[in-house]
């Protein structure tokens, strides 16, 4: 029988990935509620750091042999070049993996230089593993069908080097054009959107749509002014924050969300969680945070939209609690839509938010006279090559679909970006969304 020791590095970083998912798991079902609420916070966040590192060890491992072990067999290990090599390749996987800790230490108002490197490193550390497999895939495809034997001359060992290298060219181009384009302000997409039964006063309603703002380690107040800015300018009439306003805690953070305060739409501003709200396990804080702000959380709960022009015409905005709730057993929270929606009938219009797009299918399947879902999440996948797991992994993408005859569900790409400063294959947006009566 093999021993723990005999296992190869790969297994060794998967058993420790497994044992970090089940103390994770174990934790949530025993020490929720034994724990007080800042030590669980901080062992929950602890947690899912040593697990997302465990996992990425394993493509370390295979980043070091592919970058720095396959030119130590050749000629190039003589070169005085390739000690500071080794030297590079170790601190980007370092920086990569310490991006998750500065959630932990590195907060502030502004991002901390080393945490904008850390992530940076940690896209180009998922862009560069994609294109080792790719191509080393490619290559062994090609080797089986060229029937090559197992041999291997120098023209095949030449061949083997210009993996990595053409990996790593690829990786710094791609890497240096998404930092470019998340560093351009998010485009304002303006959508026009017929919703069934809106009062004939209400037509052309203008509701800006937020998402996916992650204030946190690499997105601060100098971002958040910039968006509130840019709502402001567009004067919309009600503004909405679909979820992943902050991946910290209210109190570290707080003086970065001043800027929402400018936020003055004439029928209100409206929050609802998303995931990453339950990740801070701060939910309560941040609520009052935003009350302060004369934004309102939609706590599993609706209010009446009334027109401006006449008393007697509404349609019912309602808001629930992101699924991730149910799933980490947040107390007092989870989506019920039975209670978001309770007095919003069917002779009015019913505009739901739902920060994700597997929510919104959930409560078109409950109540398919809802007319119009605003949801986020997906960011649009963010950075290449992240965007196929995205779209295959949520009902609804990004943009707009009519689901049904009276039924639209909007996705946005999310306003900034979470983490990793790159945008590849995505783009970040202010939602313009204008309602249309029949």
């Amino acid at each position: 029988m093999i021993s723990f020791k005999q296992l190869p590095l790969e297994a060794k970083a998967a058993v420790a990935a497994g044992v970090v998912f089940f103390s994770m798991m174990l934790s949530r079902s025993y020490l929720a509620e034994k724990l007080d609420l800042r030590t669980w916070r901080w062992l929950l966040r602890l947690q899912m750091a040593l697990f997302a590192n465990a996992l990425m060890l394993i493509g370390s491992l295979h980043v070091w042999r592919s970058t720095v072990t396959t030119f130590s067999r050749s000629s190039a290990a003589s070169s005085f070049c390739f000690m500071p090599w080794k030297i590079a390749v170790f601190m980007f996987l370092a920086l990569a993996h310490s991006s998750f800790f500065t959630l932990l230490f590195l907060v502030a108002e502004e991002p901390y230089i080393f945490s904008l490197a850390a992530y940076t490193c940690l896209g180009a550390y998922i862009i560069l593993i994609f294109f080792l497999f790719t191509l080393g895939s490619v290559e062994q495809a090609y080797k089986f069908l060229a029937g090559r034997g197992a041999k291997a001359g120098t023209g095949n060992k030449n061949r083997t080097a210009i993996k990595p290298v053409l990996a790593v060219m690829l990786t710094v181009a791609l890497t240096v054009v998404g930092l470019l384009n998340a560093s351009q302000p998010p485009t304002v997409n303006s959508v026009e959107v017929p919703v069934h039964k809106l009062p004939s006063t209400m037509n052309n309603l203008k509701v800006v749509l937020l998402s996916d703002i992650h204030l946190g380690p690499t997105v601060g107040k100098t971002k958040l002014a910039m968006i509130v800015r840019m709502v402001k300018a567009l004067k919309p009439d009600i503004t909405v924050i679909v979820g992943d306003l902050t991946d910290s805690e209210a109190e570290i953070i707080r003086p970065a969300v001043e800027p929402l305060g400018e936020l003055n739409s004439p029928l209100g501003t409206y929050f609802v969680t998303g995931n990453h709200e339950y990740y801070t396990s701060d939910v309560s804080n941040w609520f009052e945070l935003l009350k302060s702000f004369n934004i309102q959380p939609l706590h599993n709960e609706n209010v009446k939209i009334v027109s401006p022009k006449s008393t007697d015409d509404w349609f019912c905005l309602a808001g629930v609690d992101d699924i991730e709730a149910d799933v980490l057993r947040y107390s007092g929270h989870g989506m019920d839509l039975k209670k978001a929606l309770r007095d919003c009938s069917s002779e009015h219009a019913i505009v739901l938010l739902a920060h994700q797009p597997i929510a919104a299918k959930w409560a078109l399947q409950e109540r398919p006279d809802i007319n119009l879902i605003l949801s986020g999440h997906t960011h649009g996948g963010q950075i290449f090559p992240l965007n196929a797991g995205a779209y295959f992994l949520n009902p609804f993408f990004v943009g707009l679909y009519e689901v049904g005859q009276n039924t639209f569900v909007y996705v946005s790409p999310g306003t900034m970006y979470f983490g990793i400063p790159m945008r590849l294959g995505s783009r970040a947006e202010i939602t313009e969304i204008i309602l249309r009566s029949p």
